[in-house]
């Protein structure tokens, strides 16, 4: 099972910006447990969900034909919760892009307050130098996950060519 951290793209400028949307419910049932009575959306699941947006971005300008993994977070900061009922928006932009690595810029936003900036590196470990061998399948861009990947389309297909 893959655990996908965003509802659908609102935007989608390949090689440029991608916007997703995460509808925050009481029927997910982490928010049961974080923390009973006052349930928050976990600040490591918005960062899964800036991860994947950014990522999906990063995979698309290379065609999805790399192994893009997440490398490092290299700054998350968080000014307010998030709660049930919320929908949080993940803003991810690609900073810079070169063969071996993509850096982005991200934040998340419920309405018009700031929520997040999470800024990620992300790594193309098929272009490591370190001697590491890896298989030769996509595991990361698997047919499987393309197929879902198509499921996120809206209605105007000119605002986002997945």
């Amino acid at each position: 099972m893959r655990w996908i951290w965003f509802d659908r793209f609102e935007e989608f400028v390949p090689g440029e910006r991608a916007v997703s949307v995460k509808n925050v419910s009481l029927a997910e049932d982490h928010l049961h447990d974080h923390f009973p009575g006052f349930p928050i959306q976990p600040t490591s699941l918005m960062i899964e969900g800036m991860a994947q947006t950014a990522g999906i971005l990063v995979g698309h300008a290379k065609d999805f034909k790399e192994k893009v993994i997440l490398a490092k977070v290299k700054r998350a900061t968080f000014h307010q919760i998030v709660r049930p009922g919320d929908q949080i928006r993940f803003d991810a932009q690609i900073e810079q892009l070169t063969d071996i690595a993509a850096t982005t810029r991200g934040e998340i936003r419920c309405g018009e307050d700031v929520v997040a900036n999470v800024d990620l590196v992300f790594s193309h470990i098929d272009q490591n130098m370190s001697g590491l061998e890896f298989p030769e399948e996509n595991f990361v861009f698997t047919d499987e996950f393309m197929a879902l990947l198509q499921t996120y389309r809206q209605k105007d297909a000119d605002k986002i060519k997945l």
